[in-house]
């Protein structure tokens, strides 16, 4: 009987300017890239450009962040925390009312059913964590070349934090970029897609009520169950292009 490794699980507490956020549980890859999708997903900082530091110490567990914004811990910590539903359990200050007032994407993104369920199948066998462990949620972007990046994380929350971070700090642009996860879709996981400004977001799994309602108000495509030739099809902005043989592609009402 093969054997997997146990996932790996790490608390890290985040300091932003010298105060406690809070202490997640993460997989001890790509921090910095977490760090900057965390915070970009949450609305503490806007870009990069809002980052003076970012210092990590795993003998301690922290990441100590000095933002130039003028960060008010004072406003953050007057919202109301919402929890996350599911493995990897975090925190949002966003609420749906919050997210109904992003901006909407504008975007003449499309793309063929058999492609995403391609990159679908190539994400899956380049998340080195998921098949040393079989434990990992893991997030991918696919590139307009049709290259992909994947980081993983024992939480879905926290894979697609450290995708959308490294986009950042690569300065990548939401229009050019597919967002690919192994993680329900619910309304916090669109939200932080929808802050970035990704068109289309493809899953292996669902995706909740919330999360369609709240892609339809703000025009993105949300595409569930991309496994072998299936998927369906939650929302209607006319993005992908059902190619296959047999339909596949079913409207969720």
């Amino acid at each position: 009987m093969n054997r997997k490794g146990c996932p790996d699980e790490y608390p890290v507490s985040l300091i932003v300017n010298g105060y406690e956020i809070a202490v997640f549980q993460l997989t001890k890859h790509d921090l910095e890239d977490w760090v900057y999708g965390y915070m970009f997903s949450e609305g503490l900082i806007d870009s990069i450009d809002d980052v003076a530091t970012v210092q990590l110490n795993e003998d301690t567990g922290t990441i100590a962040v000095t933002l130039t914004n003028g960060f008010d811990p004072e406003i953050m910590f007057s919202k109301k925390k919402h929890y996350t539903a599911g493995c990897g359990r975090g925190v949002t200050f966003f609420s749906m009312t919050d997210v109904k007032n992003f901006d909407k994407v504008n975007s003449q993104q499309s793309c063929k059913l058999s492609y995403l369920l391609k990159k679908r199948s190539e994400f899956a066998q380049s998340s080195p964590l998921y098949l040393i462990t079989g434990g990992m949620h893991g997030a991918c972007i696919v590139h307009q070349d049709g290259t992909i990046t994947v980081r993983e994380d024992i939480g879905r929350h926290n894979a697609v934090d450290k995708i959308i971070g490294h986009a950042l700090r690569k300065r990548l642009r939401p229009e050019t970029l597919i967002l690919l996860t192994t993680g329900r879709v619910s309304y916090e996981m669109l939200s932080k897609a929808a802050r970035f400004g990704f068109a289309i977001i493809g899953s292996r799994t669902a995706a909740t009520k919330q999360a369609v309602q709240l892609a339809r108000y703000l025009n993105i495509e949300v595409i569930g169950y991309l496994r072998g030739k299936m998927a369906i099809v939650y929302t209607s902005e006319n993005r992908i292009i059902n190619d296959l043989a047999e339909p596949a592609g079913l409207e969720a009402r």
